[in-house]
């Protein structure tokens, strides 16, 4: 059975990465375009000319994105499913915690200051803030709640970090086809230089969202988000086959039609990895929504915005950074980012913790709020 379970998840790894490889190629070379500009590396040339601000555009997913926080703030709201607070005792901050921080703000000095001594290293200090920050998220959940992610199970943890930096470099390799984001300070980077320097801040997406993701769910009021009307879909099995299709067809047309399609980039991988998930008979990351029970997917999505928050902060004064270029929505920004641009980092967080399951198993991003965890304070 395990052997099976290996292979299992062997195949789902290859078929997505062969789905976000090939479909997108396929559909620029069926339209008879040059497939060498979209495979261009370090990716620098900006060919991809962008859909102008649309109020219209811009008033629908504001509308979208209004309702989606007002629903979740009054299920958080509701008084009457919080649980009572009793005395805990709270563990004590582990030294690496504070190691953590002195790095989290050191890093974010050096990143954004411009001293000559330090320049050949300038570029690559922008991991150093997220290594900071990764070490004390999970301090602070040790003290909330004893456990944490990184304490659990710091063998699997330490698989995430190879594994982040492949995650991200899918949505690189994505975003060819649209280009809703771009680099700048790294024109003088070799093809090597580059390798390295990005796969080294991609290595701490997964720990920075999914650690977050754990301190979130020792807090108390995610319990309201418990005991909700059961969600099920009557036949799973050809909703998955219609979702994989429609994620396919989607993929091979998003550079053929950018500015229509770009938030497939965003939601294609989990789509992809889920619908394949039902079809192999295996549990997925929404199968908590057949008992109502919607802290795990709050609490990813929420984990992945409030990362996002910081990347976008600590982006915003690097040397090496990006900027976006996002069609129809592209204004009232929050440092380099769009204001709607944040809602990206809701679906984002769940694909985070589909990779994060495939890599650690269910176990440690389990939901356990037991009778401690949950009523700790802050």
């Amino acid at each position: 059975m395990a052997e099976r379970e290996s292979i299992w998840k062997a195949m789902q790894w290859v078929i997505m990465a062969a789905m976000l490889i090939g479909f997108p190629v396929t559909g620029i070379f069926l339209a008879g375009r040059d497939v060498r500009a979209y495979l261009e590396f370090p990716p620098l040339t900006i060919y991809v000319r962008h859909a102008p601000f649309s109020w219209a555009v811009f008033t629908l997913f504001a509308a979208l994105d209004l309702l989606l926080i007002a629903g979740t703030a009054r299920l958080l709201a509701r008084p009457h499913l919080r649980r009572r607070a009793l005395p805990a005792p709270k563990a004590r901050p582990p030294a690496w915690g504070w190691a953590g921080l002195a790095i989290l703000l050191g890093g974010w000095t050096l990143a954004w200051t411009r001293w000559e001594w330090f320049a050949p290293w300038q570029a690559h200090t922008f991991c150093l803030p997220w290594v900071g920050y990764i070490l004390v998220v999970n301090a602070w959940c040790l003290r909330r709640s004893g456990r944490s992610l990184l304490t659990d199970a710091p063998g699997r943890f330490a698989w995430l970090i190879p594994a982040s930096a492949l995650f991200w470099w899918f949505f690189e390799y994505l975003n060819r086809f649209v280009q809703n984001w771009y680099y700048v300070g790294v024109d003088d980077f070799s093809p090597t230089d580059y390798i390295a320097f990005a796969s080294l801040a991609f290595a701490t997406v997964l720990p920075a969202v999914l650690s977050t993701h754990r301190l979130l769910l020792s807090f108390p009021m995610l319990a309201n988000l418990h005991g909700l009307r059961p969600m099920r879909i009557v036949r799973p099995r050809m909703a998955a086959a219609m979702i994989l299709t429609a994620a396919g067809v989607g993929l091979t047309l998003l550079g053929v039609f950018p500015d229509a399609l770009y938030a497939l980039l965003w939601i294609s991988p989990l789509l992809i990895i889920t619908a394949l998930q039902v079809l192999g008979g295996h549990p997925t990351i929404f199968a908590p929504l057949g008992h109502g029970d919607w802290r795990s997917l709050v609490s990813a999505a929420l984990a992945a915005l409030i990362c996002g928050f910081f990347w976008e902060l600590w982006n915003i004064g690097s040397l090496a950074r990006w900027q976006y270029a996002v069609p129809y929505v592209d204004r009232f920004h929050i440092f380099a980012m769009p204001l709607l641009g944040y809602g990206g980092y809701l679906p984002f967080g769940l694909e985070c913790l589909v990779v994060g399951v495939m890599v650690m198993g269910h176990g440690p991003l389990r939901v356990s709020l037991d009778s401690r965890q949950a009523n700790l304070t802050v």
